[in-house]
This record gives structure tokens, sequence and C-alpha cells, in this order.
């Protein structure tokens, strides 16, 4: 069934888990049945991924099945690119519907004959009214809607009406098909719903086989209760509609009785999780596209680096719960920290370099020295560094009037290079315009791999790749897309974050770097956790910023 090993998936206990629990142990059902129900209009992201890991981990936990159905019930904003897309996020994400993939398109037909048995049953009606006059009709919270005009037509009308919908007769928006149910009832999704619309468009799967096309809230329950599913389960937004999605069920002569469950759904802070806010960023350009590494897609996370470990992780912290809240964007974070931490391979980049000297290293030598890959894990062996006189170091590990407490390189002082020697500044060379181009160190040949034989110690470690060996390349560093905690999602344009991407063009890698083609990520030491894009060709390396290392000294000095 999934990839995922069960101790991965067992979340603890929850309100949902425990409903399953207990309809098992009741005999309510003597199998489990979910469903990831996604509409094929977008990408997905990780509020999804919650919805992905709850349905598919609930089967796998109960012994039951999952099925992966796409509710492509609207042509105008489906594409065949979202379905393979969600196919891809989802077994990435670590699981397999196996033989359970199905499309609400696949009932098009028996919804269609469902219809028809609510207007025998003078459960639906016709209606000629334009969206305008249905939306003032329909009331308010605190006033009753009013009946429509043609409410009352005659089956016969109905059928003929609704025969001649689906034949193509009539123009987009001339008219739908309406329950018959409760104009003045207080929740509105029951005031007469519209089932079916006109929709002269070509279907990714039908073609133009349809010119009506049935809603979601008529489409999903029935859905629901073709393939079996037992718990129905969605977020809170689909509470009001429950009523009416029982309404259907109660109401036609489908195969089985589903009952759906709702859960608070994922929201992130500095994130935006609303498909048209996410249509609006790559339409509007402002992303580079649905996989852009600083959108909240799947798509997006995976390029950027994050492992779909780690995001089943970050779900499983957040739990599962009844009422809505605020996620901190740090949460995700830590997860994907907590899992690089024992994973990635430890490499050595320079993203800002400064070129130093080492004026006593003779000219011409270099030396193999040689790096751990994972100072935790002996099995993950080790790599030569190649050290020669002139080096590159990371410009913010110097600075030529040092402030308190701030240990790294400066005139005079001394320092560890990572796996190397102890060096010592001893001159600062500036440009005309008096920006630090260069500088002249010295190195202490006893100090081979980073040791004093005599004792002495040093403050700071600071790492650095060789100014003849190290390979160029591209670093792309990432911060969240908005500057607010809470975007305002009607106007995400306006609260997007100016500094959101840093490229870095001029950065330098150990060569190790340059072999291979792995999306895996790595840890540059001191910088964070780094994964090759896919922009990457044979001489320019581009690399993606995961998520940064905590910096004791960026917090010292933006405390100031």
């Amino acid at each position: 069934m999934s990839v995922v090993e069960k101790t991965e998936t067992e979340a603890g206990r929850d309100f949902i888990r425990d409903i399953v629990a207990g309809d098992l142990a009741a005999g309510r059902h003597k199998s489990v049945v979910t469903r990831f129900p996604p509409e094929p209009n977008g990408y997905l992201h990780i509020g999804h991924a919650k919805s992905i890991c709850l349905n598919f981990g609930i089967a796998q936990e109960f012994g039951g099945r999952c099925n992966l159905r796409f509710d492509d019930t609207n042509p105008t904003k489906e594409e065949q690119e979202y379905i393979d897309a969600i196919q891809a996020d989802v077994r990435w994400l670590g699981f397999d519907w196996g033989n359970g993939l199905y499309y609400a398109s696949d009932y098009f037909e028996r919804l269609y004959g469902w219809a028809q048995d609510l207007i025998r049953a003078s459960s639906a009606y016709v209606d000629d009214q334009s969206q305008d006059e249905m939306r003032a009709a329909r009331g308010t919270l605190t006033e009753p809607g009013k009946n429509s005009p043609f409410r009352d037509r005659s089956i016969e009308e109905n059928l003929d009406l609704f025969g001649r919908m689906r034949a193509g007769e009539f123009p987009n928006g001339a008219r739908v098909l309406r329950a018959k149910i409760d104009m003045a009832s207080g929740n509105i999704n029951l005031r007469d719903p519209v089932l079916y619309r006109i929709l002269h468009a070509s279907h990714p799967r039908t073609g133009t086989q349809w010119t009506i096309y049935p809603s979601y809230d008529f489409a999903h329950g029935q859905s629901d209760a073709i393939e079996g599913v037992t718990h129905s389960i969605c977020t809170l937004e689909f509470e009001d509609h429950r009523p009416l999605y029982d309404w259907f069920i109660e109401s036609l002569s489908v195969p089985s009785r589903p009952h759906q469950y709702e859960f608070a759904r994922l929201n992130l802070t500095y994130t935006v999780l609303s498909k048209r806010a996410l249509n609006g960023l790559v339409r509007g350009g402002h992303v580079s596209g649905w996989d852009d590494p600083r959108m909240p897609t799947l798509a997006g996370l995976r390029r950027r680096g994050v492992p779909p470990e780690a995001l089943r992780d970050f779900i499983k912290r957040i739990g599962v719960a009844k009422a809505n809240s605020l996620v901190d964007l740090g949460v995700l974070e830590f997860s994907i920290r907590e899992h690089l931490n024992k994973t990635a391979q430890r490499r050595m980049a320079v993203l800002r370099p400064l070129k130093v000297v080492i004026e006593n290293y003779p000219e011409g030598k270099s030396e193999e020295l040689e790096a751990v890959n994972h100072p935790d894990d002996a099995s993950a062996g080790t790599r030569p560094v190649r050290f020669a006189r002139e080096i590159f170091i990371e410009r913010d590990d110097f600075m030529e009037t040092p402030v308190k407490k701030f240990f790294r390189l400066s005139p005079g002082t001394e320092v560890r290079l990572r796996y190397a020697f102890f060096i010592t500044c001893r001159e600062v060379v500036k440009n005309a315009a008096g920006e630090v181009t260069e500088l002249r160190c010295t190195y202490d040949p006893a100090t081979r791999g980073g040791n004093a034989p005599d004792g002495r110690k040093v403050k700071a470690t600071i790492h650095w790749v060789s100014a003849a060996d190290s390979v160029p390349a591209e670093v792309r560093l990432y911060n969240p897309l908005f500057s607010k905690p809470e975007p305002d999602v009607a106007n995400f344009a306006t609260e997007l974050n100016p500094k959101s991407l840093e490229v870095l063009a001029d950065a330098r890698l150990e060569p190790v770097l340059a072999g291979g083609n792995s999306p895996e990520p790595v840890q540059f030491e001191r910088q964070g956790y780094f994964a090759r894009d896919p922009d990457s060709k044979p001489g320019r390396l581009v690399f993606n910023r995961t998520v940064g290392l905590r910096d004791t000294w960026a917090k010292v000095s933006a405390s100031g």
C-alpha cells in the first residue's frame, strides 16, 4: 500500500482515529475505506498534505484502503497537467492508491440518472432564473429565501427540460437544475442548491460528450457512496455542507451510506493556501511557476529540497484537531532541520567569497586534507578537500573593526580553518572605493587538521574552499513569500515580501558537488541545507536553500 514505515504513520490518537476505531469495534464497518478527492484545477499544497497523510494514514493503520479520486466536475478549470502533478505529489509524499484510482467523471451517467430520480420524486426542478436573480432570492443568514417562480413545474416538464439541457439545446447560464429542499432553511446550503449547470466546454476525459456538469456538492457524496467510502473526511469549511451531503444520500438509492467528518485545515504563518491566490501568484508572474521554491505547493517544497519524511513528521507534530488554528512556520522548519541533520552529508560552500592569500604557504603547492561527510555517522565516510595558498572564506566571517562578541577573523586574530590549519590575518587589501577585496594571512603548519600541538585554543572555526579547485555556482536563498504572518488573501499581491528571493551568482563550492546530479539535500557547513535545482546545467550549478541553520552571531547582530 505505502512506502511509509508504519512507525512513521502512527500519529497518536485523535478524534478521527477514535471514531474509526469505535466504528470498527462496534461492527458498524467491517473495513475502512477513505479517499483523497482533489479537484484537478491546480497543484497540491501543504494543506493537502495534511489531508493526504490523514486519509492514507488511517487506511493504512486500520488495514483498509484509500482511494485517489479526482472530483473533475468543472472542465473550464481542469487540466491533465494538474492530474499528472497530483499523482506525482501523492507518490512523492509516500503513498500509493493501488487499484483505487477514480474520477467523478466515471460516474456522470449514474449521477445524471440520480438527478432524474430526484425530479421524479418532486425533489428537483429546472430553474430559468439568472445567477443574479437566484442570488437575490437566496436570502441572508437572518432572512429566508424566496421560492423560484419555476419551482412548481411539473415532473414531465422538468424531465423534458433536463433532457434538453443534456442535449445541448440551451446556452450557458440559460437554465440550472436545483434540488427542492427548503428556501427558509437556516442553513443556506439547503436553500434549493444547484445540482447541474449548462457548460459547453470540453472535458479532459469525456471531451464534448456532456454539456451539463454536476455541482461538487451533488457529485461528491454520491461518488463516496459508489466507492463504498466509510469515512468521508474533509476540512471544517464543509461542516455546513454536511446536512446537504446527508440529504442527497438519504434521498437517493445509493449503494452505501458514507458519513462525513470534518477536521481543522492547516493554516501556516507567512503563507497563503487559497487556490485562487496561488493561481494569482502564478498567473500574475509573482513567482516562476507552481514549483517555485517559495510556493507552499508540494512541487515547490520538493524543488526546494524538503524531504517527504520531514513533511510527514510536520503533519504528525501538528496533529488533527476540531478547531482551526495558525501554525508557526518555524514548526515546519524544525521538522525539516531535524530530518536533514540526520541524513544530509556535509560539504563546504562559500556563498559570498572573500579571497585569502596564505603568504607563508609555498606557491604552487597544494595538499589534500580529510573531511568527514557526517559528524554523527562514521559509516558516511570521509572525502578529500584540497588546500592551497589561495582560498575563499565567507565575507561575513571577516570584520576589520570587530564589535563585541565577534570572534571570527579580524586583523591580528587567529581562527581555525575547518579540517585545515590555524590562520592569522596580517593585512587587509582594499580597492579604490575602500572595499575589502583580499586578506593577507599566515598559517601555522603545526596545526594541520585543525589542532594545535601546544594546546592553544581559538574562539572560532570558519569554513573555506580552495580558490583553484572550487567550482562556481548560483545559490538561491529563499525567505517567506509574504511580509506578514497572516497575509490578506484578498490583497495578497500587496503583501509580498520583496526579499523573498536573494540570488548569489558568485558562490564557490567544493568540487565534489559538481559531480553527479543528485537532488538529495546536503548541508553547506555553517550555512544551512541546500538542494540542487533542476536549472543546473553542466558548468553552471544552481542550488536552492532548503532551510537555514540557527546562527548565534546572526541573532546577536540582529539584536544590536
